[in-house]
């Protein structure tokens, strides 16, 4: 019995003992794994030799900064010396900063920010760019060229740094940069393939911009009226810069200058001639020279571009049934109206102006265009293709003694396109006083 006791007794404690051994190499594991997470990464110690060219002279520096000794020898480095290696290390490389850019500081949209959204969407409406004077630049190019003139930028937004390089850094500096994404600038840009920057400015003194083509300029001057279309009108702007004029004035009833469009075609020329907008006759008179001859282009002449007598001259006596009849005078005088009014003027009011002996056209000539009519400091009025010109600008040419300029064109053609017949015009305008210029004493008969 007590043999029997015995082996139980021994028995249990081998089975306790193995599970005990079996406990504790589990939890031993479970130690060993805390440890591991615990564990410091391992510090790598540089040899002596480097490290007494590294950290004794920021030890000494430091020294010296606070005033003490330098000490004889360094054994470890604190931490003011580490923190001072890794200034250094540091200063060594190019710092990048998220918020600046070669010295400019810029801003992040976040994300729900409808700075870009809102600015686009204003700064489209004709009323807000005429009320806050704020215009809208799109593209690298036309905003180098606006910055250049002088104009004043208030916010640029741009996509990447690289975008913002390729202005003239040095002009930016009052205005406020705002980095957003590319989509962002995607869905409010009117351009099929946008550059990633767009900026507001002020809108342009002409008295204050500097011109690039202010010194090649010619005492030849383009009146715009009633020019409603917005390509039409840039394609002549860029003609005009392109042909030397010395300013362009439009008239109330032109569509704005400043319209993205307008900026679109006219490339720039904004920037490189002088442009009045919404003028009334009165205010066309006072910035044109004086003596001026100004001549209007005539868009209802003959196929082969002869007139009989009757035709040669519009007699103010004859009182068409309709002016439109001539597709080239407006039925009505421009009573400097807005530009969203023109649109609003009906057949029915042409007609009974016209049946109640309101029309009365001025005499004026008409001669080809290629005859000489430049001959000292001139003006050429455009009208629109649909409503034509006002009967001002007829009166302001019979005043100065000038003519109807006619292009010839081929059967079965009714007329040019505006700007077509602008860009024709101007530059046979420009060809006869740079001929006028080169004879003796041509420039003083050109000034006069």
């Amino acid at each position: 019995m007590a043999a029997y006791m015995r082996s139980v007794i021994c028995l249990v404690s081998t089975e306790r003992s193995a599970f005990l051994s079996r406990g504790s190499g589990v939890f031993a594991e479970a130690k060993r794994y805390v440890r591991a997470l615990k564990r410091r990464p391992i510090q790598v110690l540089m040899p002596d030799t480097e490290k007494d060219k590294i950290v004794k002279p920021l030890a000494g520096r430091l020294q010296r900064q606070k005033g003490g000794q330098v000490p004889a020898t360094t054994q470890r480095p604190n931490e003011d010396v580490i923190k001072a290696t890794r200034d250094a290390t540091s200063a060594e490389t190019p710092a990048v900063s998220k918020d600046h850019i070669d010295g400019l500081r810029f801003e992040r949209a976040l994300p729900g920010d409808k700075r870009l959204a809102r600015l686009v969407s204003v700064a489209r409406s004709r009323a807000f760019r005429e009320q806050q004077g704020k215009i809208l630049l799109e593209g690298r190019r036309l905003i180098c060229d606006a910055l250049d003139a002088g104009a004043n930028p208030q916010m640029l937004f741009f996509s990447t740094a690289d975008r913002l390089r390729e202005l003239p850094l040095d002009k930016l500096k009052r205005a406020t940069l705002v980095k957003v994404k590319f989509e962002d600038i995607k869905i409010w840009s009117e351009l099929v393939a946008p550059q990633g920057v767009i900026a507001i400015f002020s809108r342009p003194d002409m008295s204050r911009l500097k011109f690039a083509g202010k010194d090649n300029s010619l005492p030849l001057s383009l009146i715009c009226d009633n020019i409603r279309d917005p390509g039409n009108l840039g394609t002549m702007l860029r003609c005009a810069a392109a042909a030397g004029c010395s300013n362009v004035l439009l008239t109330k009833g032109c569509v704005d200058a400043w319209e993205p469009k307008v900026l679109r075609a006219a490339m720039g020329a904004h920037f490189r001639l002088p442009i009045y907008s919404s003028l009334n006759w009165d205010d066309v008179e006072k910035h044109l020279p004086e003596p001026v001859t100004v001549h209007v282009a005539d868009s209802g002449c003959g196929a082969d571009g002869s007139r009989d007598s009757e035709d040669s001259q519009v007699n103010a006596s004859r009182k068409p049934s309709k002016a439109g009849d001539y597709g080239w005078v407006s039925a009505k005088p421009n009573r400097n109206m807005r530009y969203e009014e023109y649109d609003s003027d009906s057949d029915s009011d042409s007609d009974s102006d016209c049946e109640g002996g309101g029309l009365s056209l001025p005499r004026v000539d008409s001669k080809p265009y290629h005859e000489s009519w430049a001959q000292r400091a001139t003006a050429l009025v455009i009208g629109g293709e649909t409503h034509g010109l006002s009967l001002e600008a007829l009166q302001l040419v019979e005043k100065t003694a000038g003519r109807r300029l006619f292009i010839p064109v081929a059967p079965s053609v009714d007329s040019l396109n505006s700007a077509m017949a602008a860009s024709i015009l101007l530059f046979e305008g420009r060809k006869q006083l740079l001929k006028l210029l080169q004879t003796p004493g041509g420039k003083s008969k050109a000034e006069r």
